[in-house]
């Protein structure tokens, strides 16, 4: 993101956007509008800038994963057998097309990647690792830790 694009440099009409947005994403202009204080056409012309700037990736349905019965939770150290650039390329796009794999983020530390995973259960979670993240590209090790309740997870925090 680049400096123009940082949440300090939007004014009050653009955080108010996001937030309103954030909210309800399914919200009309016209009630955009009238909730940030504009009219519709400067309202339009910066949703429009947000998001061909990439500050708005999208617009999409968030699920309730409970309600799906996808409510074993597991948090994956990986550790990796080499980490050379085309390594660490070839586990990444591998994991990119596993949908129980909720997040994936690359680590300072200990351990290369820190994964969390999403199952229906321990039964579907124990075959997950041995069948899925034991085959990935080059994992060597993994440790896993297993979340007993969710006490926050939030989308987009910050912007009130």
């Amino acid at each position: 993101m680049s400096d123009a694009n940082k949440l300090s440099d939007l004014d009050g009409f653009d955080q108010s956007i996001l937030a309103a947005l954030a909210e309800d994403g399914r919200m009309s202009i016209t009630d955009l509008a009238a909730r940030i204080g504009l009219s519709k056409s400067p309202t339009q012309a910066r949703l429009r800038r947000l998001e061909k700037s990439g500050i708005i990736m999208g617009y999409r349905a968030l699920l309730d994963p409970i309600s799906l019965g996808l409510d074993h939770v597991a948090f994956v150290e990986v550790r990796l057998t080499d980490t050379r650039e085309s390594a660490l390329r070839a586990f990444n796009a591998a994991i990119q097309t596993v949908p129980e794999i909720e997040q994936a983020h690359m680590i300072a530390g200990n351990f290369d990647y820190l994964l969390k995973v999403r199952t229906r259960d321990m039964a579907q979670y124990r075959s997950f690792l041995a069948e899925v993240v034991s085959i990935l590209p080059h994992v060597a090790a993994t440790s896993t830790f297993v979340a007993m309740e969710a006490v926050k997870e939030v989308m987009l925090p910050g912007l009130d």
